[in-house]
């Protein structure tokens, strides 16, 4: 697999957890560096150190089911990314929002009211179920790399990476426009992951090749 492929992958996999900053920017009173920051070492570290997981866990019988590989792949990441979209579709709001009416999609409520806002926690018990759920995507493609025999510590530092840099950006796109963009975000990923996956498929059938 190539650099730009694991850059694109990277970027599609990133977007759940650029949502989820979307909506802790959002409920943050006062926008810090610090905060930024930290937010996005959490959803980085784990988003990188997932498909480290389950590039070994698929290591382990790669090489016996070699024919049909590149279909797993192709079936994970639409999978993923076929989830994602489904989820852009969702009529929710940031789940640390309360609202006199209902769930807000931006910073104001249906009735005008500016809705109350509860500031996000960043202390560990709060933060790590965050970010193993928007990392579990990562896992199962770290699956697909052991198949496709990626550099698996390029793809984790990469992937690490893009996602502290889109996470610390979410914070601030969130505390300054709202949450207009996150299901944007949700919907872009998707679609990434499922075109990286037909691409896969394409080449090793022979129908494409780049």
């Amino acid at each position: 697999m190539e650099l730009l492929e694991i850059l694109i992958i990277a970027v599609g996999l990133s977007m759940d957890a650029f949502a989820v900053s979307i909506c802790a920017g959002l409920s943050m009173r006062k926008l810090e560096f610090k905060k930024e920051l930290i937010v996005g070492l959490y959803f980085g570290i784990f988003q990188g150190v997932m498909p480290l997981i389950g590039y070994f866990f698929g290591s382990q019988f790669a090489d016996k089911i070699m024919a049909f590989d590149h279909w797993i792949a192709f079936l994970l990441l639409s999978v993923i990314g076929g989830k994602m979209i489904f989820d852009s579709f969702k009529k929710e709001g940031c789940p640390d929002r309360i609202c006199p009416v209902q769930m807000c999609t931006d910073r104001e409520c249906p009735n005008g009211e500016r809705p109350k806002l509860k500031e996000i926690s960043l202390k560990p018990m709060d933060m790590l179920p965050l970010a193993i759920a928007t990392s579990i995507d990562a896992l199962a493609v770290g699956i697909s790399f052991a198949f496709l025999k990626v550099n698996i510590l390029r793809a984790v530092i990469l992937i690490g990476v893009i996602t502290l840099v889109l996470s610390m950006i979410g914070v601030k796109i969130g505390n300054i426009f709202g949450a207009q963009f996150k299901s944007k975000a949700e919907l872009v990923g998707g679609i990434i992951l499922i075109l990286m996956g037909l691409k896969i498929l394409l080449e090793h059938l022979g129908i494409i090749s780049f």
